[in-house]
């Protein structure tokens, strides 16, 4: 990939701020009064590693991607926010996403005042490569797919995605945030095959920490360098590179919530379809499905007066009378269909 042509001219020209915890890289030091730090309430005094070096050593064991290929950040939207400020002139470029999908790729683009295109999936909200690559130009700087697809809970066909990422000149974004419900294979493991795709994943879903906010991006070592030249200093805080390092040393406790809610989900789906008031159940690889139901905003507001929340999705594209709904605890399952059932 020739990046030069790619990454916005304000940014190759950029001299990155100088962490304080960088100019001492790789030599022993125990009296540290380079950073205007308190000298007591160790470790909160100290400001955190601006690189997570011994979080992606940890997240590598797990996730099968080196460190050197890997971007951690606030939460996924912050590599979502990146892709736009590096790669995207305000004003003058352009992405192209599929819809419906994640709505921070939309909100992003708007923020940084760059042209969002959407291109509807087709009929069971299946990807159409031809279609997407045709809505580019040579303004496009970026392409946004999202698998398994949020609200639509699908994969999208990988025939599809790998064409998408062969084809199109410019950078590709694979979201990942789901693919651990999934049986796919996940595209960051073929990083070094496409060195234009970006693949994004959170510590939000599977693993149960979205309070903690930390997102990844898996990407060519180039892309990698860009991500880390741009983000502020310390982007990731210590409290949450902690609990991530413990979350990531007990894979037990996640594979045994991956499969009482997949177990769930084959138990809920059916139950939910056998409804009178549901009209069709979409196939899902998340931990989510999404419902096409007789009256969304009548039985959204109906559950919320019974204190279940899920979430309406009824305005947004191709997705008239729906409603996206959460895997929960059994219990929480058993709940919801309850209400459901009483609904007239």
């Amino acid at each position: 990939m020739n990046f030069e042509q790619l990454v916005r001219p304000n940014i190759q020209r950029l001299t990155p701020y100088s962490c304080a915890r960088d100019e001492f890289k790789g030599k022993a030091a125990h009296v540290f009064l380079d950073a205007n730090e308190n000298p007591y309430n160790a470790p909160l005094n100290r400001y955190p590693d601006p690189l997570q070096e011994e979080l992606k050593q940890e997240l590598s064991r797990v996730k099968g991607v080196p460190p050197t290929h890997m971007f951690l950040g606030n939460g996924s939207d912050e590599a979502i926010d990146l892709v736009y400020r590096i790669f995207c002139e305000p004003k003058v470029d352009n992405v192209v996403a599929i819809a419906p999908t994640y709505g921070m790729y939309e909100v992003c683009a708007h923020i940084n005042d760059v042209e969002y295109r959407s291109v509807p999936l087709d009929e069971g909200f299946r990807l159409n490569a031809d279609k997407l690559l045709a809505a580019c130009d040579s303004k496009t700087k970026a392409v946004w797919l999202c698998s398994p697809n949020n609200p639509t809970g699908n994969c999208l066909l990988r025939s599809e995605v790998e064409r998408v990422i062969s084809e199109f000149p410019g950078i590709v974004v694979v979201d990942e945030a789901y693919s651990d419900f999934s049986q796919q294979r996940p595209f960051r493991l073929d990083l070094p095959q496409y060195p234009n795709l970006i693949v994004l994943n959170t510590m939000s879903k599977a693993w149960g920490c979205a309070a903690i906010r930390l997102g990844m991006a898996f990407a060519d070592p180039a892309i990698i360098a860009l991500f880390n030249k741009v983000k502020y200093p310390y982007n990731v805080n210590l409290l949450t590179q902690q609990q991530a390092a413990e979350m990531l040393h007990n894979l037990p406790k996640l594979q045994q919530w991956l499969t009482t809610i997949c177990t769930e989900r084959s138990h809920l789906l059916p139950a939910v379809a056998e409804l009178p008031l549901c009209r069709r159940l979409y196939p899902t690889d998340a931990n989510f499905f999404l419902a096409e139901v007789t009256d969304a905003d009548s039985i959204y507001h109906y559950l919320v007066e019974r204190g279940i929340i899920v979430r309406n999705r009824n305005r947004v594209v191709l997705c008239g009378n729906c409603l996206r709904i959460t895997i929960g605890t059994p219990q929480e399952n058993c709940e919801l269909l309850a209400a459901l059932r009483q609904y007239r």
